[in-house]
């Protein structure tokens, strides 16, 4: 059995009189890739945000790659090794492609050749290198969200969480981006993906968590959950179970 790269135990986050999470626990072995899906409003972005460091956990602990991350700043997490995309990519319009990308390489170096090197190289990955002295801001969609990626992998991270990198693209792009994620798996990058396209995650995922109403409802292999009744109640109603 492989030491876990992640683990939550019994994480709860509150707002107020409100259980944003509740009670939440799973782990993660390193290389694979963890789909963590829930009808909109279920907590699976404020489980992402309490993992990462953006907000404290109200109750439970989160640990990375054996070090308890409860407290620390998300720039810590981040040198670590864990880093997240964000649902609504912002890139930093004004600057080119390549500066966005070096922007995250200088989490790991205060050399700006060697930051230039690793973006190129994540640019690469990500088939925007020919973009690399474009302005950002002048990117279509599709492109800003491979951005984001590359910035992110720029950092150098053990575990990447994607907030719903696929959002808002065509199928066309979607392919383009589940490809990249293949990719980088192979490359032995640890993923945990949040995604509303069932097709997507299901060909994407080793294992699948399924938040409800801040908890956890159902874990298991794709073809366990595809098939599993409390699922599809929580998604399509109960009379459809």
């Amino acid at each position: 059995m492989a030491t876990p790269i992640l683990e939550v135990r019994h994480l709860s986050r509150f707002f107020g009189g409100l259980a944003a999470n509740s009670d939440v626990s799973f782990a993660m072995d390193p290389g694979m890739i963890l789909g963590l899906i829930g009808p909109n409003g279920a907590g699976k972005t404020t489980l992402f945000n309490c993992i990462t460091g953006f907000q404290p956990p109200s109750r439970g602990e989160v640990l990375f790659d054996g070090h308890r991350v409860n407290g620390l700043t998300p720039d810590k997490v981040c040198k670590l090794g864990m880093a997240r995309t964000w649902q609504k990519v912002r890139p930093l319009a004004k600057l080119t492609v390549l500066d966005n990308v070096m922007v995250g390489a200088l989490a790991r170096t205060n050399s700006l050749r060697t930051a230039a090197e690793i973006a190129m190289q994540q640019l690469r990955h990500v088939k925007l290198d020919r973009k690399a002295a474009r302005l950002a801001g002048g990117l279509p969609i599709g492109e800003r969200k491979k951005l984001e990626v590359a910035r992110v992998l720029a950092t150098q991270p053990k575990l990447l969480l994607l907030d719903e990198v696929m959002g808002g693209l065509n199928p066309a792009e979607s392919e383009e981006l589940i490809q990249l994620i293949l990719e980088t798996k192979r490359r032995g990058v640890t993923q945990m993906v949040i995604e509303h396209d069932m097709k997507a995650i299901m060909r994407i995922s080793d294992r699948i968590v399924v938040l409800n109403s801040g908890e956890k409802l159902a874990e298991g292999a794709p073809a366990e959950i595809v098939a599993n009744p409390q699922v599809v109640a929580a998604y399509l109603g109960e009379s459809v179970a």
